[in-house]
């Protein structure tokens, strides 16, 4: 026996070669194509190590557990690698054909070795194999019982998830519609009172202006509202080409200085040299004039700040202005999401939230942080379904959303871009 395992050791290179000879000939075998030689062999080596040693055993003695962790071992790399388990079982079985014509081999060149001695050797080939495949068997029906038991937690997880953003999306609706209602029902007032005729021409004149106001407020908000649904639907598609980010930003600002100029407040662009990128410019200027107006509405006193600027392989533009802030309260149920997206944001640059230069709360260049509300307050009418529409674009254009909103402090929005799709 001895000698037949020195033969078996002698002959590990030709027996692992006609091994994979016979695995890619097999047209049920197509998983071992994709693999390396040092992958292809695996944990092999070593149970053929270990079938050497059990030649070598005295008669009746048990075989070691290290053989039997060989197999197992080899089973669960072959899980991971892709096969599936006939094809593993298949394997074997070519694997133990090349054993058997290799013992067949050694007794044409050994025609003195005793036949019962080589038949032990079968017998104990056989054991080998059926035990290997048993535990092979045995571990890719527990590891399928684990990858489903996983799967039921993933999909409990995502219905979990789908029903807390259906939730949002209800508040959020149900907020927007209020808001409208009371738009519409100011709107319905005014005009009753410009119908009657004993009313003083001044109140006429104002109250005109006052419905012109609620028409445009209502107009405007049911066009945001027919925005979301666009993007929700899945309606909306990215058309990327080259741009200069700079001049599109520039002309977005021009166009927006007469709405500032209206509110007394100051609308600066941060002086920035051309940035060619790519991407979609018409989703680009939605979103950045989204935000400009949403800073311009809301700001009382001061003005808003435009930034820009560029990384390696991405650009960014900021809208900081001198509001009130956001204050996370029960009507504001983006801002949660808003945070969660820019602590994720924040811990992929390796940087923590919240985190500014002084305690004048201007963020870092690049920080992007939500910094922690310290008091609830209502959102300004309307403002949940223009960060949403600022949400979902950003997801459209893998752009990252970034917000920093110190209480009473201003709110600065940073969108970071990719350069290139």
């Amino acid at each position: 026996m001895a000698q037949l395992s020195d033969y078996l050791a002698m002959r590990r290179e030709a027996i692992l070669q006609a091994w994979r000879a016979a695995v890619d000939a097999d047209a049920k075998q197509t998983t071992a194509s994709m693999l390396t030689r040092t992958q292809f062999n695996d944990h092999i080596p070593g149970i053929l190590d270990a079938f050497e040693r059990r030649l070598r055993s005295e008669p009746g003695e048990k075989a070691q557990q290290a053989e039997k962790a060989q197999e197992v071992k080899h089973g669960i790399t072959r899980w991971h690698q892709g096969y599936r388990l006939q094809e593993l079982m298949r394997e074997w079985g070519h694997l133990q054909m090349c054993l058997l014509e290799e013992l067949k081999g050694f007794g044409v060149a050994y025609p003195d070795f005793e036949r019962d001695a080589l038949a032990e050797a079968g017998r104990h080939l056989a054991v080998l194999v059926n035990e290997a495949i048993s535990e092979s068997a045995a571990q890719y029906e527990h590891m399928q019982q684990e990858e489903a038991a996983s799967h039921i937690d993933d999909l409990m997880g995502t219905l979990t998830s789908v029903l807390e953003i259906e939730r949002r999306r209800s508040t959020l609706i149900h907020q927007a519609v209020h808001d409208l209602g009371n738009n519409l029902n100011s709107v319905g007032m005014t005009a009753y009172l410009l119908g009657d005729k004993k009313i003083a021409e001044a109140d006429r004149v104002e109250f005109a202006d006052i419905l012109q106001q609620g028409v445009r407020s209502a107009s405007g908000m049911l066009g945001e509202l027919m925005q979301l649904a666009r993007l929700e639907a899945g309606h909306e598609r990215r058309e990327i080409s080259a741009f200069d980010a700079t001049a599109l930003i520039d002309e977005i600002c021009d166009l927006n200085r007469a709405v500032a100029r209206e509110r007394n407040l100051f609308l600066e662009v941060d002086p920035s040299p051309p940035l060619p990128v790519e991407g979609d410019p018409g989703k680009v200027q939605r979103l950045v004039q989204n935000l400009i107006r949403n800073a311009l509405k809301y700001t009382e006193q001061g003005g808003v700040r435009i930034s820009r600027g560029e990384k390696e392989d991405s650009w960014w533009v900021s809208v900081t202005d001198t509001g009130p802030g956001l204050q996370a309260g029960t009507d504001a149920p983006l801002l949660n999401e808003m945070k969660k997206a820019t602590e994720i944001a924040a811990e992929t640059e390796g940087k923590s939230p919240g985190v500014t230069d002084d305690d004048s709360g201007t963020p870092r260049s690049g920080a992007g942080a939500v910094s922690a509300p310290k008091r609830s307050t209502r959102l300004p009418s309307g403002e949940g379904i223009g960060l949403s529409i600022v949400k979902r674009l950003c997801d459209l254009l893998d752009a990252s959303l970034q917000v920093t909103s110190p209480a009473g402090r201003g709110t600065m929005f940073k969108i970071v871009f990719p350069k290139r799709y």
